[in-house]
């Protein structure tokens, strides 16, 4: 009798054919734990979800156990229909299972490997959508891939979102950064679902429409990008206590919980004042007992390499990659350690102004990682002629995902103000930020080097920083070099013009009397 009136409660005529059960407002391909999280997230927001996956038993086990309620099972169509009453959880045994139990337009997201088997997900589902449906890939997919994808399903009047999601498992569960971008006709069908089901801060939903076609996934490369960036500048200042300063990892993991209650208040400081105060079971801080060898899932190198693609200074990032490179050569370290020689940290001085020191080091290197970020998602705009939306970016960054932080408020403060912001230092809040933290920072740098403490993030940072502020660098004498040996042409400047030497075109010199007048049919070369 409990099983009859639990069937009517849903909708099921006992006894008569169980065609009427409600439809799904969502699709989710792939059970793992991401997928998981974010079912049981869509159905606390009131949304019934209907589930699948490749391994149709893990289907039934996510039904009976993660999500599970008043769990009955009924006759429908051709097979039986699995729903959990408690949940709005919906468990699908095959594609065309799945397609027959959503409402129009189908909303179908897939939470699969990157790569084939989101290509392979999305030839199975074309056999059962229709035109106007929505099919969204969720997965860590590179940005190439999702402009492909874009392209081929609008030609078969698909519409695809390629979507950012950070923010691991508890993320995905009570409020993931959500960054979707793609065949814009689609947003108004996912926005209801994908705002409830995001984080908010000061009340707003931490997800917006990014851009067109691989937009919502090129924003995620470069959050990754920026997350290897915070994480390596994080483990610089570490190692700055740990070595140049001669603290116990308690002591450090104070430091941190003291950053994280002002400008560097962020889940990834949070986190890092965490693992410090983490002892094992001897009494002795666990951190400590971790290898040194960074591992890395590609993001991070994405980013670099595109941004070598586009000719755009994104150095942190590049310093933050090429540092797990080396993490990873262990064993060649171990040797060269005991073969080359360098300096031992000696540190006198007040101790507490240099923490300080440190504290604005770490501030301003994270201020010129995100406004390399930026600088790379202004250049791919043009690039790729996306309309991007800077200011919620940067709103969907401020929580949910793994860079969240206080400091992302004033970002979008920032575009804002002004959505055509050349480039972040030029903003008022972040230039006055960049110019008081500006001495400790160079103190911090100086006695990494002195010391013999790596600091390739927070060096590479001041670097960019000091070249970018510089009128003249010294690329004229490397164009000169180029022109010597390979006739490469310069230009003059424009203070400098003469008739031998106009302004605009291309010159080339022989330098040395004994080369010819031809010159190279690229400048770029």
């Amino acid at each position: 009798m409990a099983d009859q009136a639990a069937a009517r409660l849903a909708g099921i005529n006992v006894g008569a054919p169980a065609y009427p059960i409600p439809s799904g407002d969502f699709g989710l391909i792939g059970l793992a734990v991401m997928g998981q999280n974010l079912i049981l997230n869509m159905a606390d927001h009131g949304f019934t979800v209907v589930a699948f996956n490749r391994t149709v038993s893990k289907v039934d086990r996510f039904l009976a156990n993660e999500a599970k309620g008043a769990v009955i099972r009924a006759p429908f169509r051709d097979g039986m229909l699995t729903l959990s009453l408690g949940k709005s959880i919906i468990g699908a045994h095959s594609i065309q299972d799945l397609c027959s139990k959503l409402k129009k337009p189908r909303r179908i997201m897939l939470l699969v490997m990157a790569g084939k088997p989101v290509d392979d997900f999305i030839e199975s589902l074309l056999p059962f959508v229709e035109q106007g449906d929505i099919i969204i890939d969720g997965g860590n997919s590179h940005f190439p891939d999702s402009n492909r994808r874009a392209k081929y399903l609008a030609e078969k009047g698909i519409r695809f979102v390629g979507t950012g999601v950070s923010g691991g498992e508890e993320g995905a569960r009570y409020g993931p950064s959500l960054m979707p971008g793609g065949n814009e006709e689609a947003w108004p069908y996912i926005k209801d679902i994908f705002q409830s089901i995001a984080a908010r801060s000061d009340g707003e939903p931490c997800c917006d429409w990014v851009g067109d076609e691989g937009s919502g996934h090129y924003v995620k490369m470069v959050h990754n990008g920026i997350e290897y960036g915070d994480m390596q500048l994080i483990c610089e200042a570490y190692d700055i206590m740990k070595r140049g300063l001669g603290m116990p990892a308690s002591e450090i993991g104070d430091v941190f919980a003291k950053w994280n209650t002002g400008v560097l208040d962020s889940f990834l400081i949070e986190i890092t004042r965490d693992v410090l105060h983490f002892n094992d079971d001897d009494g002795t801080p666990l951190v400590e007992k971790i290898l040194d060898k960074a591992g890395q899932k590609g993001t991070g190198k994405w980013t670099a390499i595109n941004a070598l693609d586009l000719g755009m200074p994104v150095t942190l990032i590049g310093e933050a990659v090429f540092a797990r490179c080396l993490s990873a050569i262990k064993d060649e370290r171990v040797r060269a350690s005991t073969i080359l020689g360098g300096p031992s940290p000696s540190f006198t001085g007040d101790r507490q102004v240099f923490i300080d020191n440190l504290e604005q080091a770490l501030y301003a290197s994270k201020i010129i990682s995100y406004a390399q970020g930026f600088m790379l998602i202004q250049n791919a705009a043009k690039e790729y002629r996306w309309k991007l939306n800077k200011p919620s970016i940067a709103l969907m960054w401020r929580g949910g995902c793994i860079i969240r932080s206080v400091f992302l408020k004033d970002i979008t403060s920032a575009y804002r103000k002004n959505s055509d912001l050349e480039n972040l230092l030029f903003d008022d809040f972040f230039n006055k930020a960049i110019h008081h933290a500006q001495n400790g920072w160079r103190d911090v740098v100086s006695k990494g080097a002195l010391w013999g403490i790596p600091t390739p993030a927070f060096s590479t940072a001041l670097s960019f920083y000091d070249g970018y502020r510089t009128r003249g660098l010294p690329a004229n004498l490397l164009q000169a070099q180029r022109d010597y040996f390979g006739a490469h042409t310069f230009r003059i400047k424009p203070e400098y013009a003469s008739d031998n030497f106009p302004e605009g075109k291309d010159i080339h010199v022989n330098w040395t009397g004994r080369g010819g007048n031809v010159s190279a049919s690229s400048y770029v070369a």
